[in-house]
């Protein structure tokens, strides 16, 4: 388990804890293996435990902010921005062009791999602010869809 070093009245011992059960140690002081009682129980190291945070997605810029309306509710612009690092391969709309939900808009090469960047609404495309071959970060805005 571990090893020590202890220097006792100028004598160098090496110890090492072979096992530990309740407050019996079982330890070994150069070549020599003993049983030593402790005082209080001994409690084996355990590794920690990692616990990670719950995490928002960096695109969202105000995440407490609902994302869909009711649909009776009027629809307002709204833009598509780059889930991940990658490069613009393909647009598949130009300006003015009626887009539905779903709709591929886009293709993005991330991390070796190309992705579809679909319409999240319905309406008409009001501007594209990425151009075929442009290198985009995660969250920069690629269109905008307005009504």
């Amino acid at each position: 388990m571990k090893k020590f070093k202890f220097t006792i009245n100028g004598n160098q011992y090496e110890t090492e804890i072979l096992n530990v059960e309740g407050n019996i140690a079982e330890i070994e002081i150069n070549g020599t293996q003993y049983k030593v009682e402790v005082d209080k129980e001994l409690k084996p190291v355990k590794t920690p435990k990692i616990v990670r945070s719950a995490v928002a997605p960096s695109t969202d810029i105000q995440p407490s902010i609902a994302k869909t309306s009711s649909p009776s509710a009027p629809k307002g612009a709204g833009t598509i921005k780059s889930p991940l690092p990658g490069v613009i391969l393909d647009i598949n709309v130009k300006v003015g062009d009626k887009v539905k939900i779903g709709q591929k808009v886009m293709l993005l090469e991330a991390m070796k791999m190309e992705n579809n960047i679909e319409a999240d609404k319905t309406g008409t495309i009001i501007s594209i602010e990425k151009q075929k071959g442009d290198n985009v970060m995660e969250g920069d805005v690629l269109l905008i869809i307005g009504e």
